[in-house]
């Protein structure tokens, strides 16, 4: 239940801080919020046991974050997807601080936008090039981390009942 409430929220508060926040290219704001693509860094620990779960409901979750902002219907279920894959093997190999959660969200950013921006070049969909791409990545680091590091916390001090797999 607590996966689908952060979720949620993520998906709630990518929408309300995009309508307030620039996020052309070159009128990037240092605050471009990613929280949907955080949360799925967050529930893998609740879905440890259960992997084909997991990768179930983010590949969901990134259908619906299509719907939603970018109308490319299965693209970001399938980027969702691939990013889940690469958190569970490093969430099997490293331990989990607040440390690690860094290099997670990191990592997630960077996939992303590397990804997105590939398709976008093979399709031409958008003209960018690698500068657009460091850009965008450095402009969306500092809200993404603070917010990945906080709901780390929470999850953290919630009670035993509410979550049923602890974060280590």
């Amino acid at each position: 239940m607590i996966t689908y409430i952060i979720m949620g929220i993520s998906l709630l508060l990518d929408g309300i801080l995009s309508n307030f926040l620039p996020y052309m290219i070159n009128d990037l704001s240092y605050f471009y919020p990613m929280f949907t693509l955080m949360s799925i860094i967050l529930i893998y620990p609740f879905y440890k046991k259960e992997p084909k779960k997991y990768l179930l409901t983010i590949f969901i979750l990134g259908i619906i974050y299509d719907l939603f902002y970018t109308n490319l219907l299965i693209f970001d279920g399938l980027i969702f997807v691939l990013i889940g894959l690469v958190v569970k093997i490093i969430y099997q190999n490293m331990p989990t601080n607040f440390f690690t959660i860094i290099l997670y969200a990191l990592l997630g950013i960077i996939i992303y936008e590397v990804l997105t921006s590939l398709v976008f070049i093979a399709f031409q969909l958008v003209p960018i090039n690698y500068k657009d791409i460091i850009y965008k990545i450095s402009h969306s680091l500092i809200l993404n981390i603070i917010y990945i590091e906080i709901m780390f916390l929470i999850i953290k001090i919630l009670p035993k009942k509410y979550t049923s797999n602890k974060i280590n």
